[in-house]
C-alpha cells in the first residue's frame, strides 16, 4: 500500500511538471522549442484527420478539412494540460491519504475547476487544492493571452501574402512576378525595387521568429484556398534569384539580403520540424528540383516580353542554382508538410497533394 501511494505521488508530480513545462515552453519561452506534449497533440489530431483526408479526391475538399487542423489542435492543448494536471494532483491526493482513486479524482477535479463540491480534508489537502486551482487558472489565462499574439503574427503574414497576388498572380509564380514588375517599369530600377525586397526581408525575419516560437502558425491556412505563406515565400525567393542571376541589371545588395533572410528563415523553421537539409549546400554538387529546361523556358518567356536577359545562360543557370540550392529542400518539404495549394516550382513538385503524417 505504501509503495502504491508513493508511486502515485511520484507519477502525479511528474505529470504536473510535464504539463506546466509544456505550457511554459509554448506560451512563455521566447525561443524555438519542441515540446513532446504539444507535438503529441498535434500529431494525434493530424493522424485523425488523415483518416478522413484519404477519402477526399480533390484538393479543395482536403483544404477545407485542413483549415480546421491548426485551430482544433491549438484548442486541444488546454484540455490536455488540464487533464494531466487533474490526474497528477489526483495522484498526490492518493499519496497523501485519499481513500481511493475515485475520491482523489473527484477532489482533484473539484479543485482544478474551482467547483468546490468536494471539501479537502486536512491542511495538506487544502494546500494541494489551492495550488491546483491556481495552476488551472494560470493555464487558462496563458492560452487566452497566447491567442491574440498568434493571430497578430498570422495577420501580418497574410497581409503580405495577399498583396503578393497583385505582383505574382494566383497561384503565384516567379516568372509572372518578374514580368509584372517589368511591365510597370520597376524591374530595371534598383531604387524602385528596394522597398519590395526590404519589406520581404523584414517579413522573413518576422516569420522566422513567429513560426519557430509558435510552430503551429505554419499550419494556419490562408483565408483563400489558393494562397499559402510557403508558396508566397518560394515565389519571392525564386523571383529574387531569377533577377539576380539572369536579368541584365546592376547588382542590388538589398535583393541579395532578402534572399539570404528568406532561406535562413525557411531553414530555421525546417529545423523546428526536424526537416533534414544540407547545412552548406553547393550547386551543382547538391542538385535542385528545377530542371535546366524549366529554367530556360522561364528565360525565354522573360526575353519574349522584353526583359533584358543575360547572354550567358550557363552562367545564369549556375548562379540561379547557387541561390536556389540554399532553400530548395526545405521549401519543398515545408510545402508538403502544410499541404500547400498547387504552385509552380514549390508545391507542384513537393508531393504537397499527398496525405502526409
Amino acid at each position: 500500500m505504501v509503495v502504491a501511494r508513493t508511486a502515485s505521488g511520484i507519477g502525479g508530480a511528474m505529470l504536473i511538471v510535464a504539463a506546466v513545462f509544456s505550457a511554459v515552453r509554448l506560451l512563455v519561452m521566447p525561443r524555438a522549442t519542441r515540446d513532446p506534449v504539444v507535438t503529441f497533440v498535434w500529431v494525434v489530431v493530424r493522424r485523425a484527420l488523415n483518416v478522413y483526408l484519404r477519402r477526399l479526391e480533390t484538393f479543395a475538399a482536403r483544404d477545407a478539412v485542413m483549415a480546421a487542423y491548426a485551430p482544433v489542435a491549438t484548442m486541444c492543448l488546454l484540455p490536455t494540460w488540464l487533464a494531466m494536471t487533474l490526474v497528477g494532483f489526483a495522484g498526490l491526493f492518493v499519496a497523501t491519504g485519499s481513500p481511493s482513486w475515485r475520491h482523489a479524482l473527484a477532489e482533484s477535479g473539484s479543485s482544478l475547476l474551482t467547483l468546490g463540491f468536494v471539501q479537502p480534508q486536512g491542511t495538506l489537502h487544502t494546500a494541494l487544492a489551492f495550488t491546483e486551482a491556481t495552476l488551472g487558472l494560470i493555464l487558462v489565462a496563458l492560452l487566452v493571452a497566447y491567442l491574440p499574439t498568434m493571430y497578430a503574427a498570422f495577420a501580418r503574414r497574410e497581409q503580405a501574402v495577399t498583396m503578393l497576388e497583385v505582383r505574382a498572380g494566383s497561384p503565384p509564380t516567379a516568372v509572372d512576378m518578374v514580368l509584372r514588375l517589368h511591365r510597370i517599369g520597376r524591374l530595371e530600377s534598383n531604387a524602385a525595387m528596394q522597398p519590395l525586397w526590404a519589406s520581404w526581408e523584414a517579413l522573413f525575419a518576422d516569420i522566422e521568429e513567429s513560426h519557430t516560437t509558435i510552430p503551429g502558425l505554419a499550419f494556419f491556412r490562408s483565408p483563400r484556398a489558393e494562397r499559402s505563406w510557403i508558396t508566397a515565400a518560394g515565389t519571392v525567393l525564386d523571383a529574387a534569384a531569377l533577377v539576380t542571376s539572369s536579368v541584365a541589371i546592376p547588382r542590388d545588395a538589398q535583393r541579395e539580403l532578402c534572399l539570404r533572410a528568406g532561406f535562413i528563415a525557411l531553414r530555421r523553421i525546417g529545423d523546428v520540424f526536424r526537416i533534414r537539409h544540407p547545412a552548406d549546400p553547393h550547386f551543382p554538387a547538391d542538385p535542385i528540383s528545377i530542371e535546366r529546361a524549366e529554367f530556360d523556358d522561364a528565360l525565354d518567356r522573360l526575353a519574349a516580353e522584353g526583359v533584358s536577359v543575360v547572354a550567358d545562360r550557363d552562367a545564369a543557370w549556375h548562379a540561379f542554382g547557387g541561390w536556389r540550392v540554399n532553400y530548395d529542400v526545405v521549401l519543398l518539404r515545408l510545402a508538403e508538410l502544410v499541404m500547400a495549394p498547387p504552385a509552380p516550382w514549390t508545391s507542384d513538385r513537393s508531393a504537397a497533394g499527398r496525405i502526409v503524417r
